[in-house]
């Protein structure tokens, strides 16, 4: 195995080592990894397991070790509190330890859902991700966040829980509808602005590497969010307020899309880049084939009282822009430069 920056490469994958101390973990990146859960349950120590799973049984490895299956339901209408303690008490039910592990093999809702009830569990157990949407693959899976949604906002109820390990298998890509790869297109779309310009030109398996390469890097910086990791919200801040408005009619690749043209928009109109720059973020979400304009039936009202709610918004409205600099937290945004750029925006025809 060779190295290569922050990526070791092996015949069969691609391995970035997110280094946190006694918490670091790897991401593997690949066709065929899911295969390696064995592996690694093997490496923590655990004597049992529970798989919560939203994918068929043939796409779920057997971790090795005896273990309870239990169906996930991928969706973010599922990613609430209620589901958070379903697993704790099956977990319970099934004589888990805090030495033992859980793993989570799904998309983005899954991990996040699966990832706060083993961090709350025991007040901690081990959980091993299989991310099986390119969302979460890019994105969800890698980190430590975990959270679930409340009706007031996505995303308010959560924990910092780092996994076990990460296996990205692409394989599961092969599986997904065309709405859903799209939709993981909207995380690397804002990759091209927070530190990998050009991103949108590799091949899709390089693109994972580089934008959880992108991802590690800042987290290692930043675990907590109290400074660099905000860059990781870039086009996040209306993105999420869109999810909820449209009743998650919008998924959240396509919501963080249209959040990623807003901020080029918002940042030309603050004076932090120049129109060509601005017309870049457009372009480069276009190319993924994703949207670009706000839906028709949005209020922008209620998008800027949901925007308010924003982890972010410590005083007034916060939002990641890009600038002279690169991208960086901005505070304190006029909202009135909120509306004006909002009312502006296109809107779907």
């Amino acid at each position: 195995m060779e190295t290569t920056d922050a990526v070791r490469v092996a015949d069969a994958y691609r391995q970035i080592d997110v280094d946190l101390g006694d918490r670091s973990y790897c991401v593997r990146v690949g066709a065929g990894v899911r295969h390696s859960l064995p592996e690694l349950v093997a490496a923590a120590g655990a004597r049992k397991a529970v798989v919560v799973s939203a994918r068929p049984a043939e796409w779920t490895p057997d971790p090795g070790i005896p273990f309870r299956a239990l169906r996930a339901r991928d969706g973010e209408r599922h990613k609430t509190w209620d589901t958070v303690i379903e697993l704790c008490r099956a977990f319970a039910d099934f004589g888990l330890t805090r030495h033992d592990v859980v793993v989570s093999c799904g998309g983005g809702t899954t991990t996040d859902t699966v990832g706060l009830a083993a961090a709350l569990f025991h007040r901690g157990i081990q959980v091993i991700h299989l991310p099986t949407s390119l969302l979460a693959q890019v994105d969800a899976s890698i980190g430590g966040k975990t959270a679930v949604n409340l009706p007031e906002g996505k995303n308010l109820v959560g924990a910092y829980w780092q996994p076990r390990a990460v296996l990205c298998d692409t394989e599961y890509l092969d599986t997904l509808p065309d709405r859903e790869r799209v939709n993981g297109y909207g995380e690397l779309a804002r990759c091209h602005f927070i530190g990998v310009d050009g991103i949108h030109r590799l091949p899709l398996v390089e693109q994972i590497t580089a934008s959880v390469a992108r991802k590690a890097e800042i987290v290692m910086a930043d675990e907590r969010d109290s400074g660099p990791r905000h860059l990781l919200n870039y086009g996040h801040t209306l993105g999420h307020a869109l999810e909820v408005a449209t009743g998650f009619r919008l998924r959240h690749g396509e919501a963080v899309a249209i959040g990623t043209v807003f901020a080029g928009r918002l940042a030309e109109a603050l004076g932090r880049i120049d129109a060509a720059r601005r017309e870049e973020h457009r372009t480069v979400v276009a190319g993924y084939g994703l949207p670009t304009a706000l839906p028709a039936d949005v209020d922008d009202g209620r998008l800027i009282d949901l925007m308010r709610l924003d982890k972010k918004a410590m005083s007034g409205l916060g939002f990641v822009l890009d600038g002279p600099r690169g991208a960086e937290l901005v505070t304190e945004v006029p909202e009135k430069a909120v509306a004006e750029c909002l009312a502006r925006m296109p809107r779907e025809q």
